[in-house]
């Protein structure tokens, strides 16, 4: 049976589950979010695989790696990411991860950006269906009237990340700064 590699990480924003499976990071998710079971089940099932304890080297890097973004010393990320989902769920993660450090978009921006305006709701359940949060920055993606709308990790964890990257919030009518 293959194996997705698991370990606890205690954030500044909140603690995180990270999985590692065949060197790449397949989870990086919040350990008490909402839809914590069906995320996993995802995983299980896209890799044919089960989960046991234990850290790896690319899961060691990630930790080091979000150590140095949470110290303000690291902007982007470099670490083998392997998400689990739907062709238009990847392709959603794959956009996510074009936003800059420091860089807000809203749901529609997204959905203008991925060629189409229309599938705002589609795309904001692909965006909450993120299992390697941070690393893959879904929270930077806020509502149209600049408003910190649904998380994960909780709109507390949201705040955090974005005050630590000191955002732009962007939004269809106006940009702030969050500081």
């Amino acid at each position: 049976m293959n194996s997705i590699h698991i370990t606890s990480y205690k954030s500044p924003a909140g603690e995180l589950i990270l999985g590692s499976f065949d060197n790449q990071i397949c989870l990086c998710d919040w350990k008490y979010r909402k839809m914590r079971a069906s995320i996993d089940e995802r995983i299980r099932k896209g890799l044919d695989a089960e989960f046991i304890e234990g850290e790896t080297e690319v899961v060691k890097e990630t930790i080091r790696q979000l150590e140095a973004y949470f110290e303000g010393e690291l902007t982007q990320f470099d670490i083998p990411l392997l998400p689990v989902g739907t062709d238009f769920q990847k392709e959603v993660w794959k956009k996510l991860t074009e936003i800059p450090f420091g860089e807000t978009r809203s749901y529609l921006q997204l959905s203008k950006d991925l060629g189409n305006p229309d599938a705002i709701r589609a795309v904001a359940s692909a965006n909450g269906a993120n299992a390697i949060s941070i690393l893959i920055p879904c929270h930077r993606i806020i509502g149209s009237d600049g408003s910190l709308v649904g998380y994960a990790g909780g709109l507390d964890a949201k705040k955090r990340l974005l005050k630590l990257e000191k955002a732009e919030i962007q939004t269809d009518k106006a940009q702030l700064k969050f500081f």
